[in-house]
């Protein structure tokens, strides 16, 4: 539904919402995952323009061996690790059947990681996710199973980055409407992950995807309810990246105002691919570059799924994870998701992108009604005290 502002607002059921963010998110990945690293010039170079669509391999058939991405072949569709990791989440969901925390993520995330081989399309090949995922990520791993840390404890000590806020979509959708909900659970499971403005942004990414579930949402309401819960330096970087956002209409104009906007939060520094020393360490005053962007490419496409997307995935950097977020967000809004673009990154990928959506719904509701009677439980005990 668009509003008289033109604007894409909240509507459609649980199910439609939980579909939308997932598949968007998905699609955002994919058409993202090609130019990830690369600056808005050089994308323009590469590819004689800015990138519409699914394009291939930055270097072409040399894919196999060209550093910096050899052996994964991004591009041609192909979902990332932010897709993987999103759909392990899934699974775990589906056995717990309700709200996790960071002993989930020991009990069963790593686990799914490490023992059941699956399709990874980057690969093109079976093999186990541990295989694919990044170091941030065999973070997991390394501390929850070999270390056998408090998994409440475990990120401590990663690099600081998005590893976990790039697949939170899913807590956000279990606690659809309730962005304290999300925001709470997703800062537990994220403690098993990351530390500092990496865990903060987890809960924050979460509450915006239950923000956009709510009937009659807004891109402008989505924000809101991320200011209303985040902290430090990431409630700052939002609002600075929002404010800049707020005077664009269309993405090219908007590449470097909202990068220079974000500069100040961000540890990587201009060089993605060189960081700074000071890089994705621990810190108050900072935030990760990928989620206000997001927003910021949400509020200037006004929630439509392909603007927003196209803002995030030619922004360039850590563009996979940025038009992951901003394709959920615009997804869980409601906006069409371009049918063709789903269609090529399910097949180019083989993945039905649709399971772990009907799945997730399944488990949300289920979750809705147990957190219903324990509502009413307390009440009657509240009750008998009061």
């Amino acid at each position: 539904m668009v509003n008289k502002s033109g604007e894409n607002t909240g509507a459609g059921t649980l199910d439609e919402r939980i579909a939308g963010a997932l598949v968007g998110a998905a699609v955002g990945d994919a058409l993202g995952g090609p130019v990830e690293g690369w600056s808005p010039d050089q994308i323009v170079e590469r590819h004689g323009g800015r990138v519409h669509g699914v394009v291939g391999p930055w270097h072409g058939d040399d894919w196999r061996t060209a550093r910096p991405l050899a052996p994964y072949h991004k591009g041609d569709g192909h979902v990332t690790d932010d897709t993987l990791m999103t759909h392990a989440l899934v699974r775990v969901y589906a056995t717990v059947r309700d709200h996790l925390d960071a002993y989930a993520v020991a009990e069963h995330l790593v686990p799914d990681l490490m023992t059941t081989p699956r399709w990874i399309p980057e690969l093109e090949a079976e093999a186990l996710p541990l295989q694919r995922i990044f170091l941030a990520e065999k973070w997991l791993v390394a501390r929850l199973h070999y270390g056998h840390v408090d998994p409440r404890e475990a990120g401590t000590g990663n690099i600081v980055n998005c590893g976990a806020a790039m697949y939170m979509a899913p807590v956000g959708l279990v606690n659809a409407a309730n962005p304290a909900g999300a925001y709470a659970e997703a800062l537990d499971v994220a403690g098993a992950h990351q530390s500092s403005y990496g865990r903060e942004a987890a809960g924050v990414f979460a509450a915006a995807v239950a923000a956009a579930c709510a009937p009659g949402a807004t891109p402008d309401s989505v924000v809101g309810a991320c200011l209303a819960v985040a902290k430090d330096g990431t409630r700052a970087a939002i609002e600075t990246v929002c404010d800049t956002a707020a005077r664009y209409t269309d993405f090219e104009s908007a590449l470097r105002p909202l990068r220079e906007a974000v500069a100040p939060y961000d540890t990587v520094g201009a060089d993605y691919r060189s960081p700074s020393l000071g890089a994705r360490r621990p810190s108050r005053i900072h935030s990760v570059e990928e989620l206000p962007v997001a927003l910021g490419m949400l509020l200037i496409a006004r929630g439509d799924h392909r603007h927003a997307v196209l803002g995030a995935v030619n922004y360039g950097r850590d563009c996979d994870s940025t038009a992951t977020m901003a394709g959920a967000l615009a997804g869980a809004l409601g906006s069409e998701i371009p049918a063709g673009w789903a269609k090529t990154v399910a097949e180019a990928s083989r993945l039905d992108l649709r399971a772990p959506a009907r799945t997730l719904t399944e488990v949300a509701r289920e979750i809705f009604a147990r957190d219903v009677a324990r509502r009413r439980a307390h009440e009657t005990a509240y009750a008998e005290l009061s």
